[in-house]
């Protein structure tokens, strides 16, 4: 596989973390969904293996990166098998609203899962780690839209996770921003 392919590959992906990641925010802000503890946990694992796949764009690849994705990727699956876990017995309920058939962290599972396979995949091309000068100095226009997109939604989880937990921690249920009523902001966050 040329390192070209390597380096569109690694862009793709990150686009697919960008997207999950964007309509995790839609369903929150749109459908008013807000994201539980172990969904944001779930963010938190995309975002870490996002960072993975950054680093190979940045960089160049390298199997250290891979392994960065990986873990993120192992993460993120683990949480969301556990949420599964929780809500798998008929008659206990779920968390959110089903999206084709199966809720989001059914779908956040498959995703880690196709992260951790595609990694691993993308480890048996040696060519790749044979670069001697990092991509960032050609970074062309899809790997940099990747990039700015993953910092920005990087930057917005973390805001989000601090609106939505206030200065304590998160609720089981949430169903409003805890930090505005740590603030008596109260009318303010009757808008979001």
């Amino acid at each position: 596989m040329p390192t070209d392919l390597s380096r569109l590959l690694n862009a793709l992906g990150l686009i697919a973390v960008d997207t999950v990641l964007a309509l995790a925010f839609i369903d929150q802000l749109w459908f008013r969904d807000l994201p539980c503890p172990l969904c944001i946990l779930q963010r938190a694992g995309f975002t870490a293996a996002g960072f993975g796949l950054v680093l190979n764009l940045v960089f160049g690849p390298r199997p250290s990166h891979y392994g960065v994705t990986i873990l993120g990727a192992a993460l993120g699956a683990s949480l969301s098998a556990r949420q599964i876990q929780l809500y798998i017995v008929p008659g206990t309920g779920s968390y959110g609203n089903p999206i084709f058939g199966m809720h989001l962290y059914t779908w956040a599972f498959i995703a880690f899962a196709l992260m951790i396979v595609g990694s691993a995949v993308l480890l048996f091309n040696d060519r790749q780690f044979v670069r001697p000068e990092p991509w960032s100095q050609r970074m062309s226009v899809l790997p940099l839209t990747a990039f700015v997109t993953f910092l920005v939604l990087a930057v917005a989880n973390i805001l989000s996770t601090l609106l939505i937990c206030g200065s304590g921690f998160c609720p089981d249920n949430p169903t409003e921003y805890l930090i505005f009523n740590d603030f008596g902001l109260t009318q303010f966050a009757q808008a979001f």
